[in-house]
């Protein structure tokens, strides 16, 4: 059942084989799409008729196999500039993961940073976008920034606007945090960083999946999310970046494909994207990302963020009354993630417990330690909505909870 009236969440659900399984002898309530999410028959079958009747590499053969995964895979970037409202398909770069695109996006401005200039990040990101760049504190004196983190679990703007100044050069930013949901308010974010001449990156890896995007109005300079979030498979990432951004980016790997011409005296590169896609891409998982893709374009996205948002509101509003539950994030607006805490309990049993019920949380620090210490925990558990869950499942999530409590009380 849905709680928004104009979503046929069993239909949805009927196309994800995986949703039929059975865990410890209940039916399985997958609430863990936050770190990767089930993927669609469509998926299943685009990656398998892939493999059973067209693989090659592509972009290098001119015979009949190689042109159709070549053209498989380039509708896969069209596809994901489609998303995002790219202006085109060629600001599309695929890496491995978005954790590889902010890599790249970090290790090619950092070759032009000098000790002393700032980048200014937040407490609530995930070490993901916090990792690369303190590559460039360790290795070039690169000065780093953190914006606050407000008790309701958001990024505080007003101490974000301090930090900037004139060696602000890199604002890197998370548009939804994977612990808290909060959405960050981007434009303030972009009119700060362009108030000071600096660059903006956003991790947009959970705003992607229930949010619509859109990068030419957002007027960001990169943009990264990945695939397996999204319904597709894992292995493969999105590097969005203004053109003029990726044309001024030195390459970040060096291999077949990203180049223009190679002799023993010298080399040339590609233009974007294919600068940046070093080596043989992830031709599958691109494959099975553009089905997935056109799967949710077969699907009412605003009534599935509508029902995915009414299932979290439903699951806080039952949690309230518990006071041995703590949750995590309450910003308005927030996405559909619910991290708590259990009176008494480690995350982790928490976890262990709610399995034996069937129910799937994720456990741990999410990535996110910075932001654990400021809430004062060293875990949390965290329930994730997509828009296969039902209320039904909202519900047995609440009452294995209940039951789990038992455990520490």
């Amino acid at each position: 059942m849905s709680l928004h009236q104009t979503f046929d969440v069993a239909a949805i659900r009927a196309q994800f084989p995986i949703l039929k399984r059975q865990v410890n002898g209940k039916p399985l309530i997958y609430l863990d799409s936050a770190a990767s999410a089930q993927k669609p028959r469509a998926v299943i079958e685009a990656m398998t008729r892939a493999m059973e009747h067209s693989y090659s590499n592509v972009h290098r053969g001119l015979h009949t196999l190689a042109n159709e995964t070549t053209d498989a895979f380039e509708a896969a970037r069209a596809a994901a500039a489609r998303l995002i409202n790219a202006p085109s398909s060629n600001q599309i770069v695929f890496t491995k993961g978005a954790t590889e695109g902010i890599n790249l996006v970090a290790a090619c401005l950092g070759l032009s940073l000098q000790a002393g200039d700032e980048v200014v990040l937040s407490e609530l990101e995930h070490h993901a976008n916090l990792v690369p760049w303190h590559f460039l504190r360790e290795r070039k004196g690169v000065v780093l920034r953190f914006a606050p983190v407000t008790d309701l679990g958001g990024i505080d703007l007003d101490a974000f606007e301090n930090l900037l100044g004139p060696r602000t050069k890199v604002v890197a930013m998370t548009h939804m945090s994977n612990v808290t949901g909060a959405v960050s308010d981007a434009a303030r974010i972009v009119a700060g960083a362009r108030s000071v001449g600096a660059l903006v990156l956003l991790d947009g890896c959970q705003s992607i999946v229930h949010s619509q995007v859109d990068v030419q109005a957002l007027d960001v300079d990169f943009y990264v999310f990945s695939s397996h979030k999204l319904y597709g498979p894992t292995g493969l990432g999105v590097l969005y970046g203004k053109a003029e951004r990726l044309a001024a980016l030195p390459p970040y790997q060096g291999g077949g494909e990203m180049i223009g011409s190679v002799s023993l005296e010298r080399i040339t590169y590609a233009d974007p994207p294919h600068r940046f896609e070093a080596g043989t891409p992830p031709i599958l998982e691109a494959i099975g990302f553009g089905a997935a893709l056109n799967w949710l374009d077969s699907i009412d996205r605003k009534a599935a963020f509508a029902h995915e948002q009414a299932l979290y509101a439903h699951v806080a509003q039952r949690l309230d009354g518990d006071n041995g539950v703590r949750i995590l994030g309450r910003t308005p607006g927030k996405g559909a993630i619910l991290s708590f805490t259990v009176e008494g309990a480690h995350a982790h049993d928490v976890a262990q417990i709610l399995d034996r019920y069937g129910v799937a949380v994720r456990a741990g620090t999410h990535c996110a330690e910075p932001l654990m210490r400021r809430f004062g925990v060293t875990s949390s558990a965290r329930a994730s909505f997509a828009l296969y869950n039902t209320l039904e499942e909202a519900d047995a999530f609440v009452e294995a909870l209940h039951k789990a409590r038992r455990f520490f009380t």
